[in-house]
């Protein structure tokens, strides 16, 4: 086998290595190949389906757990496939967001949103008014 020196940038750009072909054992040997990025990790998030009172899952009614592209937490309520909450913890606290459209669109979604917010639907108003909870675009 021959020896080539490349720099590990230009290592796997076909334009500028066009018969380029190299084996399994030729990347877990090249040291410059092992260490380079494959591709950005993608985050680790927890989906599990909403429980409800009398402890049974509910179908299509999900909480996703993660954390943001800043390393934040976040929990958010899904309902079917409509994002309808979401908090997020930072260095100050707690932020509510809820999805301008869909945070009140039905009564299963309000009665799922008020078991993931633990408030009623006038709560929930009150602090959306006030500017606590703030409406955006989710979806």
């Amino acid at each position: 086998m021959r020896a080539f020196a490349v720099n590990s940038v230009d290592l796997l750009d076909k334009s500028k290595n066009p018969n380029l072909s190299l084996s399994v054992k030729d990347v877990l040997n090249n040291p410059k190949i092992r260490k380079m990025p494959i591709a950005p990790r993608t985050p680790k998030v927890q989906v599990r389906n909403m429980t409800s009172n009398s402890g049974n899952e509910v179908a299509n009614q999900f909480i996703i757990k993660g954390k943001d592209e800043q390393g934040y937490e976040f929990e958010l309520f899904q309902s079917y496939t409509s994002s309808i909450v979401r908090k997020t913890w930072d260095n100050q606290g707690v932020l509510v967001e809820l999805d301008r459209t869909f945070w009140d669109y039905s009564k299963t979604t309000g009665k799922y949103r008020n078991l993931f917010l633990g408030e009623t639907k006038a709560e929930t108003q009150k602090k959306i008014d006030s500017g606590k909870y703030i409406l955006t675009d989710l979806n």
